[in-house]
This record gives structure tokens, sequence and C-alpha cells, in this order.
């Protein structure tokens, strides 16, 4: 019995953000692009994100922008205080400031808030849910994908949009597992009514710092600040855990920040459920596509959040890759290939570096090289 093979211009394996961006984007340009998602179905995963300016000018071309910043919250400030003495180590203008400095605002929002609006741009004909990709067969003129529901595709081009356990990065380089890099998260939407009765006033976006790094990253996920999010980075030991992430509580995180300044004990307080997450790493790609293969995002450079662009760089690489792919059309993918790599592996790299070593807006800088940047129009190559 022969199976029936679909065939299709370009799929996207995987439809997170920064898939969801490409299939967008590639759609826009004019290409046949088709979607493959693991999941069942779509779900309000996550908790928050941050998208700059560099970010949001591309969801401008998408048609979403507009969508995303009545969802969002618009920090006037990016502040960085001292975890135990509430002391201010930077305040880095954003807001109206950044709107008129970056070209486009600076959001915090839930990330699942944002990944609907996402999905809900793109043809739902295309985007297929429920597609677990287990086998990948490079051809002379396609790549044969099988899935794990026995559907087969043939396609011209294949995007690795598919995160830190890509299959198509284990295609292109050999099983690797990630290293865990020493850091856990902490992830909690805070209980409202609690914090309100602290009688303090939160900021819509802080990071708390203490020696060796610990942070807590607090802000507002929705305009009408009914949901504030946390995020922190803890060195340990290591991770035992065969899971993506574990059960936490209020206790651990009481141990962990305790005694800190009244408004982090404040949110401590007002943790009610929270999970812990493991930070993963590897090291900066030597390679970014093989033949008709080519990977963007946590496929090919997964960074710590720790300043918060990990989901933007995926998003600024569908940006550049559609381009690339613009300028060379199907034919000429391999120059597109080599193009994309070469315009993004200098800012990608930098970004991953400076987001491993924790420094970012810690004291008073100038970001207007991650937000000002202009996936858009920036020079190719």
């Amino acid at each position: 019995m022969s199976v029936n093979i679909d065939r299709i211009e370009i799929a996207v394996i995987g439809a997170g953000l920064g898939g969801a961006a490409a299939a967008a984007l590639l759609a826009g340009a004019g290409f046949s692009v088709h979607s493959f998602e693991q999941a069942p179905a779509f779900a309000r995963l996550g908790a928050g994100i941050h998208i700059g300016p560099n970010v949001m000018k591309i969801f401008r071309r998408i048609g979403i922008e507009k969508k995303l910043e009545q969802i969002g919250s618009h920090p006037d400030f990016w502040f960085s205080r001292d975890g135990m003495t509430g002391d201010y180590l930077s305040r880095i203008p954003l807001g109206d400031y950044g709107r008129r400095e970056y070209g486009a605002s600076y959001i915090t929002i839930h990330r699942g808030d944002m990944h609907a609006v996402q999905i809900d741009a793109l043809p739902q004909d295309r985007v297929h849910f429920g597609h677990r990709l287990n086998n990948i067969e490079e051809r002379e003129t396609d790549v044969l994908l099988t899935f794990e529901n026995g559907r087969r595709v043939a396609a011209g081009l294949v995007v690795g949009a598919d995160g830190i356990n890509s299959m198509i990065r284990d295609m292109l380089l050999g099983p690797e597992k990630p290293r865990f890099s020493g850091w856990v998260g902490h992830r909690a939407l805070v209980n409202m009514n609690k914090l309100h009765g602290s009688g303090l006033a939160f900021e819509t976006c802080v990071k708390w710092w203490w020696e060796a790094s610990r942070h807590i990253m607090a802000y507002a996920t929705k305009g009408d600040g009914s949901e504030y999010y946390y995020v922190t980075g803890v060195p340990v030991d290591s991770w035992e855990h065969d899971t993506s992430f574990v059960d936490s509580s209020r206790e651990e995180m009481e141990a962990i920040f305790g005694g800190s300044h009244p408004m982090v004990q404040a949110l401590v307080d007002a943790t009610e459920t929270v999970t812990k997450w493991p930070f993963w790493n590897r090291d900066p790609l030597n390679l970014w596509s093989r033949g008709r293969l080519v990977m963007l995002g946590d496929a090919c450079h997964p960074m710590r959040p720790h300043m918060a662009q990990g989901a933007c760089m995926a998003i600024e690489d569908a940006a550049i890759l559609t381009r690339c792919l613009e300028e060379s059309g199907m034919a000429d993918y391999s120059d597109a290939f080599s193009l994309y790599e070469a315009t993004r592996r200098e800012r990608a790299t930098r970004v991953q570096t400076i987001s491993n070593a924790n420094t970012w807006l810690k004291q008073p800088e100038d970001p207007a090289w991650v937000y000002a940047y202009d996936p858009l129009t920036a020079a190719l190559g």
C-alpha cells in the first residue's frame, strides 16, 4: 500500500513564537508555507515575555502590532534594584522614549496571549497540530518528512523552529544533549489581592539583583495591570529531574529570598503556585543550515532568558531568513541560507553571550544596539 505524500514549498517545523513568525513572514512574502507542531492543540503556555521594539517592528509587518500593544503592559522604564536595600542600580527609559528613539513600543505580555495572536494571524488550514516529526530524509529535489501520525510530506525547504531539543538540529549535527547551565528559574503569576494587600506600589518592570547574579525579574503582563509575574535566576549544583520543570513552593522562595527588601518579601508572600525550570546551554553553532534544512531560534542559539531576548532573536531570525529567501528565490536557497547565517551569526552570538553572563541593564547603559535594530531594513550579509 502506498502512503500519499503531500507536496509543499516550505515546511516550518514548530509553531512556537519563532515558528509562527517565520510562517507568517514567509507567507506574506508570497511563499507557500505549512507549519507542523507536535502539540495536539494550541494552549496558553508559559508566563511572561518581553518584546522589544526590534521585534514589534516585525509584528507591524505581520499586522499584529496594534493588537499586542492593546493586550500588553507598556513599562516606562526597566528598573534594576538592589534586592536587599532597594537602591536603584539603573533606570533604562522605555515607554514614549522608546517609541521615539527605537521606532516601536516595548511591551511585556503573557506568552500565551501573544502566541494566540500569532497563531490567529496564520491561515488556519496551513497550521497542523498533532504532528510530531519522527523522520527526515534528504532527497535530490526535496526533503521527505514523516510524522508520528503516519502523514508524509515532501517539502522543498524545511525550517527548523523546533526549539532547544530540535530534531532538525540532531539531523544536522548528530544527537547531543544540551548542558545544564547551573541555573534554575522559578516562575509564578502572583496573587494580585495579596500583592495589593501589601500596600506597596509595584513597578511594571523591575529586576531585583543579589550577589552571584541571583535575581528576580518582575513585571506586569497585561495593560490593565491585572496580572503580575516573576521569573528568578538562581545558581544550583545540578538538575536531577527528567521533566522539563517541577513544582516549587512559597517555602522554597522564602528560603532563597527571605530577609530581602520588603517589596521582594511581598512578592514571595503573594506566591501561591510556582514552578522551577532548568536553564540549558549549548555552544554557539558552527552550522545553521545544510542542504534544504535551515534552523532558527533556540534550535541554533539557545540562551538563558536574562536579556529577555530569546524569543526576540528567533523572530528576528525569521525576518532575516525571509528577506534572504525573497532576494534569492527558492531555486537559490543555498545562497539565501549562507546570507542568512552571515547576517545573524554575530548578533545572535553577542546576545547569547550577554544573556548567559547576566549583566544586561544592571548598570546604566545604552540598549539601542538591541532595541533600535530593524530586522526589516538592516543590511544583509
